[in-house]
């Protein structure tokens, strides 16, 4: 079991189980899973960006990347159905605690200029996505290597039923939101 599925067992469970005042266990909010997305706008003319976003998100991640495709065509963008245009990863179990760990306490932290994320990013069901500007903040990647600075969503998918519940689960386990 990794240190970060232990914190949440030992010390995070029962401090939202104080505080939510829940009568069972199962209602206790937990991490379901971790989405990343990568969304490649200019992998329409070059197709190598694709290649190595792929390559970057298997270092970061561990896991291989499943290619998005488009849905439908804009002609606006030049962009036809079933064009691949990004790419994502889901994490769970333990590969989910080991990333969420690697993200709260060595990535975010290498960040140029850092004082918390924003917590304006949850979706109302106590679900928090934010934006990473840069790639290369995560240990995995040689900045040598790097052709193009890319950016990336995280999600963090939770069981809590409001924003406050997922809150303070995310912030018990760690992440730093500004105040």
């Amino acid at each position: 079991m990794s240190k970060i599925k232990a914190y949440y067992e030992s010390d995070v469970k029962p401090r939202l189980t104080e505080q939510f005042d829940y009568k069972n266990q199962m209602q206790v909010p937990k991490l379901d899973k971790v989405v990343f997305n990568m969304g490649l706008g200019e992998a329409i003319q070059n197709i190598k960006i694709l290649d190595s976003a792929v390559e970057e998100l298997t270092l970061i991640s561990g896991q291989k990347p499943m290619i998005t495709r488009a849905k439908k065509s804009i002609a606006a963008f030049k962009l036809r159905e079933g064009v691949p245009i990004g790419c994502t990863v889901t994490l769970r179990r333990s590969r989910m605690y080991d990333f969420f760990d690697k993200l709260v306490n060595v990535a975010l932290p290498r960040v140029r200029d850092f004082r918390g994320i924003s917590p304006k990013g949850f979706d109302g069901h106590g679900n928090y996505t934010m934006g990473i500007k840069e790639q290369i903040i995560f240990a995995e990647i040689e900045y040598d290597k790097v052709d193009k600075i890319k950016g990336l969503n995280i999600t963090c998918v939770t069981t809590a039923q409001t924003d406050d519940e997922g809150r303070a689960l995310l912030k018990l386990m760690g992440m730093p939101f500004k105040n």
